[in-house]
Parts: structure tokens; sequence; C-alpha cells
């Protein structure tokens, strides 16, 4: 596997991942049930995107050095790509954490925990499986076009089913959860487990979990293949996808209360993943540029917020006479 990072440089970002996750476990509400405000949660997330650009940064600076100028921009510009692609994605993923919430009837101040527990699985299950896609791409160059079949034909789905809503009631998971788990009915603060007549109860809390842990896992399974359309550089395709999902938590709050108001963001996402598709596919007849795909996305997640935007904008106008 290719890759420009050398061992301190490894280092230094398990480094940063931890302080930074021990920043956000117990700096973030103090580690303790704490309800996030909106505006807390806009806070962070500014944080958490300037730490990310700091981070391209010092990239570029360190690769300007040792690599010389074109490495340092291409490197860096994949680094941006990479991160701007999984945050959008990322986004129909607080999409549905916001159902399932709901569904469970879990409130603001007991979804940090689960939230928490999320972003740790998270990190595991994507580093393990960007290695896992490293070292396949590097055995199998073909598996290239299996990914960007399956991007392509996701983004289709998305953009086909994009008005549809899930049916939690009837979703055959947690049907098959609540048939083979004894579940309490009612929450018991941020406890996953409780013993009633010696017998041990898992909470709606419990049950969340699982799904937002699920859910992760399913999406992840687009944004990865999705950021090796840019590069196969692990290190570059690691630190751009910890980055934005160590931020993940400050914009689902910051979010929580605006979901309605990005109705055709989900055609936005169906486009960039059909184009990073079509990238792939043809990604050994013509190698599109790192820079025109940055643009290419940032355009269609920009005009489907716009779009959202302006479409509230008219509905709350036609309601109000």
């Amino acid at each position: 596997m290719e890759t420009i990072g050398v061992w301190w440089m490894w280092v230094g970002f398990l480094a940063i991942v931890l302080v930074m996750l021990a920043i956000d476990l117990f700096v973030v509400g103090g580690g303790k049930q704490h309800k996030v405000s909106t505006k807390e949660a806009a806070i962070w997330s500014v944080i958490w995107v300037s730490l990310s650009f700091a981070f391209a940064g010092a990239l570029w600076w360190h690769l300007d050095g040792s690599m010389g100028r074109e490495v340092a921009n291409q490197k860096s510009l994949e680094f941006i790509t990479g991160y701007l692609i999984e945050k959008s994605l990322a986004i129909d993923n607080v999409f549905v954490w916001l159902m399932l919430f709901s569904f469970f009837a879990i409130p603001l101040e007991l979804q940090k925990r689960v939230l928490v527990l999320g972003v740790l699985g998270a990190i595991v299950m994507r580093t393990v499986m960007i290695f896992a896609g490293a070292w396949l791409i590097t055995k199998f160059h073909w598996i290239l076009y299996v990914f960007g079949a399956f991007l392509l034909i996701t983004g289709v789905k998305m953009w086909w089913f994009a008005e549809e809503k899930p049916d939690m009631a009837n979703n055959p998971l947690i049907r098959w959860l609540r048939g083979h788990m004894k579940i309490t009915d009612e929450l018991h603060g941020e406890r996953f487990f409780v013993w009633k007549d010696g017998v041990r109860y898992a909470t709606p809390l419990f049950l969340a979990l699982i799904l937002v842990e699920i859910s992760d896992l399913i999406f992840a399974v687009d944004s990865i293949p999705a950021i090796f359309a840019v590069t196969s550089d692990p290190f570059i395709v690691l630190t751009s996808n910890i980055f934005a999902i160590l931020g993940l938590r400050a914009m689902y709050f910051l979010l929580a209360d605006m979901a309605d108001r990005f109705s055709l963001l989900k055609y936005g996402l169906a486009a960039v993943l059909v184009f990073i598709g079509v990238k792939m596919i043809l990604i050994d007849i013509y190698k599109i540029p790192i820079g025109f795909s940055l643009a290419v996305v940032a355009t269609f997640i920009g005009i489907s917020v716009v779009l959202s935007l302006h479409k509230e904008k008219r509905e709350r106008a036609l309601h109000a006479k």
C-alpha cells in the first residue's frame, strides 16, 4: 500500500484523535447527562471543522517541504475532498439517527451517551474497513469497478426513494430484537440494562445504540468506497474519514431542530454518489482531477441546500396566507 504516511505521522494522528476524543467525551457537556443546545453544537461544529482544515494546512506545509509543492497540493486537496464527501454523506446518517431517537422517544439529554459510543464504534469499524479496502485495492485493482458500480446503483436508488419514509414500527431488525430480548417499556436514565425480579432487561436506550451502530456500518459501506474514488492512500482516507466522524455528534445536535429544512438534500447526496461512482468506473480511462471533483461535490451539496431552504421558505409563505 503506497502512502505518504510515515510512522511518526501515524503516531501523531493517533495522539490528535485521542486528545480530540477526550475533549469530546469529557469537556463537551462535562461527561454528564446533558442537553446540548443548538448554540453549543454550532460552536463545537466550527471548532471541529477548523481543526480539520488546520490539519490539512499542516499536512500541506510538511509535504511542501519534504516532497515538493505538487505533491503537497495533490494530497491536501485529496484530504479536503475526502473530508467533504464523508461530512456530506454523514448528514444522511444524522437524519436516520433523528428518526431512531424519535421512534424510541429518547430525550436530547439521553442521546449524548448513545452518540458517544456510536462515534467510538464508528471509528473502530471504519479503521478496520479502510485498511481492508486499501488491501483489497492493492491486491485486486478490478474491485474499484465493483465499488464504482455499487456507488452508482446506490445513488440512483437514493434519488428514486428520496421521498419515502422508513416504516420503523415494522422494521424487521427491530421486530427481531424485540422478539429475542427482554426489553422494558420505559427508559431508565442512561442505563442500558436493568434488573427486574432477578431477570436482566434491556432498555429502549440499548436498542437505540444497536441501531445507531448498525446504521453507521451501513453508511460506511457507501462513504468509504466513495473516498477511495478520490485517493487510495490509506493515510489520507483514514485521516479525512476520522476527522469527519469526530465532529459528527456536534453536527447531529446542530441539525436536530433543522432536519425538515433540508428536504431536498437527499437528491444532492444521490448526485454525489452517482458522480463518484462514474469517476471510479472511468478511473483507467480518464482520471478526473481532484480539484474538479471537489468543486462538483461542493456544488451538488450547495445547490440541494439552497433549493431546500427556498422550498421551505415558499411553503411557510403559503401556510401564512
